[in-house]
């Protein structure tokens, strides 16, 4: 990678994101024990302190990039949400699918955005928090709205059937990412029985 300008990052403002977005690609090729502020600055060509104006230490970075990724994310599910061309079941289906891909396209970055290091020890910064549960909220506001057009039971509490909606694609991500699951060819399949699951169990109610 090119080494950039530290000066001309400063002054166009733009340094911060280059650290975020160089930062997951170390996360992605090497793991999370080898992320620090030191070999970030190495890797970016600016000084060693340079990336301490934008994180105070390297949990503040890490924090920094799990926001990135809760905001992709986020933008992920609404675009496939608000894509008019698609039926209530598609809109579903495309939620599972888009999420468990996204889990499997960045193994290393969600595994981050939901694990122990940042939230067990409850070291999450506040804009990460402002980040991730606006992403989960999301998925509340889109199950109410699939209850109220029949897709699910109306009467069933819309934040309990996004939790457990939840769970399953998380532990389907998981399953992956662990390399339980190692076929990749079939998450696709797999989405399906999801959705047929989720849909079958709907119709009981």
């Amino acid at each position: 990678m090119n080494n950039i300008n530290e000066k001309s990052s400063y002054h166009h403002g733009d340094l911060r994101e280059t650290l975020l977005i160089v930062a997951t690609e170390m996360l992605q090729e090497n793991g999370i024990n080898e992320v620090s502020l030191r070999k970030l600055a190495s890797r970016v060509g600016v000084s060693r302190t340079a990336p301490y104006h934008h994180f105070k230490d390297k949990n503040a970075l890490l924090c920094g990039m799990a926001e990135k990724g809760f905001e992709q994310l986020h933008q992920i599910n609404k675009c496939g949400y608000e894509d008019e061309e698609l039926s209530i079941r598609e809109h579903f289906y495309r939620f599972i699918h888009d999420y468990i891909q996204f889990a499997h396209n960045n193994p290393d970055l969600y595994e981050l955005m939901f694990g122990r290091t940042i939230w067990k020890d409850k070291s999450s910064t506040q804009e990460l928090r402002d980040s991730a549960y606006p992403c989960f909220q999301f998925q509340v506001a889109m199950t109410q709205e699939w209850q109220k057009k029949g897709l699910f039971n109306v009467d069933d509490n819309a934040l309990r059937v996004s939790q457990v909606l939840w769970g399953t694609v998380h532990g389907i991500a998981k399953l992956f990412i662990d390399g339980i699951y190692t076929d990749n060819s079939k998450i696709e399949e797999i989405c399906d029985y999801a959705v047929s699951m989720f849909l079958a169990k709907s119709k009981e109610n």
